[in-house]
């Protein structure tokens, strides 16, 4: 499956691929194109880029998959294009569900391109867990607005909520790229507003969300004031810090201060590198928090480098920017993946129940274990991965109850923040 910017997978608790969706066709694990899983988002903008071009389509965060809450075999696909008649605007938000039992496993897309709600639209959508554990919000923008639209994804389907006044001020210009995103423990969303060209502006747009009811209000509006736009954001895995990417630069929020704006440092500046084969340079682009605890960022042109933040959860320049350190296989441009915190747990704070019992309670502290090979003969790897990423402390007793001393407690650090 080729890839331009539009792009979604997800495995199972194994990392086993289940799915892919390049805003076209979705492919099924073996890569070959799902039962009933092609022709995607139905118009002229669609066909020329999925069978002009051939790339996929170029929107980012165009695309979401989430599990179906109370059903492991089903999956919804949230996703969107451009609309040539309406300045390449986002017209629909469609959803399509699949159902893995069918086709031998392999899956099948039992409903397709199923139109939520019809508005002018800004490229990108968002996700977030609800409090109760087990639905999710899924986000979308007017275009030129401060209105959102809420999606609420539960047991019985796809529901449109309505929408909200975000009450901060006019984006900066129509048809502008954003990058929406919930914070991963789920109590933030941001998004900017920029315009490039001869006089280039953009902002960060910061807000508190209420997981129960699904309610914004606006925590901080920050404008950037630098040489170049930019639409790059990412929360470092705790949630305390915010990264917002220009062109030529790399900022750095702390969110848990009175007074957030104030708190803007600068944590990296392009060093104008070209990447060799072809020769672009990489700037700063798109942002990307992984399962790893490290932030990825793309260039805005076809480079095989990417730049990453090894550890966002440290203040200023302790964060340690690389620059175009990540050497791929392939040309990239732009683009990342988009997934939420899908293991989330309740937040009963507020009000909402808690949905999920038994042995899906356990998995909302995200703590992922296993032991290989096992049965073994002694020798044998420990693998785990702590709670959002977060640091802990790793210790090993035998059977005696004595706390064993095979790793020096350097080693056991470095293992505790993996």
């Amino acid at each position: 499956m080729p890839f331009l910017i539009t792009q979604a997978n997800i495995s199972d608790e194994n990392g086993n691929l289940l799915m892919s969706s390049n805003g076209c066709w979705i492919a099924d694990a073996t890569g070959d194109t799902m039962m009933n899983g092609d022709s995607l988002n139905p118009n002229s903008f669609t066909n020329d880029y999925c069978n002009v071009v051939s790339f996929g389509l170029p929107l980012p965060h165009g695309n979401i998959i989430l599990p179906y809450p109370n059903n492991p075999d089903k999956y919804i696909l949230f996703h969107q294009t451009g609309n040539y008649n309406n300045n390449l605007i986002s017209t629909e938000i469609y959803y399509s569900e699949i159902d893995l039992s069918l086709n031998g496993g392999l899956g099948a897309v039992t409903a397709k391109n199923q139109i939520i709600f019809s508005d002018n639209l800004v490229w990108g959508l968002a996700a977030c867990k609800h409090a109760n554990g087990r639905d999710w919000w899924i986000v979308a923008l007017r275009d030129a607005s401060t209105i959102i639209h809420k999606i609420l994804l539960d047991s019985t389907g796809v529901t449109y909520m309505g929408t909200q006044n975000l009450g901060f001020p006019l984006p900066i210009a129509p048809n502008n790229a954003v990058q929406t995103l919930f914070s991963p423990d789920g109590t933030k969303f941001v998004y900017g507003s920029g315009q490039a060209g001869t006089n280039p502006l953009h902002d960060v747009r910061l807000f508190n969300f209420d997981r129960c009811s699904g309610n914004f209000t606006g925590l901080e509006y920050v404008a950037i004031n630098d040489s170049s736009t930019g639409f790059g954001f990412a929360f470092s895995p705790d949630s305390k810090y915010l990264y917002h990417s220009s062109f030529q630069r790399i900022y750095q929020f702390n969110t848990n201060t009175a007074n957030i704006a104030a708190s803007k440092t600068i944590v990296a500046v392009n060093d104008g590198y070209y990447s060799p084969v072809p020769p672009y340079q990489s700037d700063f682009w798109l942002m990307y928090l992984a399962a790893n605890g490290k932030i990825y960022i793309s260039s805005g042109s076809s480079v095989v480098d990417l730049h990453y933040i090894n550890y966002p959860d440290s203040a200023g320049m302790a964060c340690d920017v690389h620059l175009h350190d990540l050497h791929l296989p392939c040309w990239t441009a732009r683009a990342n993946v988009y997934h939420p915190n899908y293991y989330l747990g309740c937040d009963t704070t507020s009000g909402c129940p808690c949905l999920i019992t038994g042995i899906n309670e356990i998995s909302q502290h995200d703590f992922k274990f296993s032991v290989s090979p096992n049965p073994n003969n002694g020798n044998f790897k420990i693998m785990y991965l702590l709670p959002l990423n977060q640091k802990g402390i790793f210790e090993v007793y035998d059977v005696t109850g004595k706390k064993s001393s095979f790793l020096s407690p350097s080693s056991m650090e470095y293992i505790a923040k993996l």
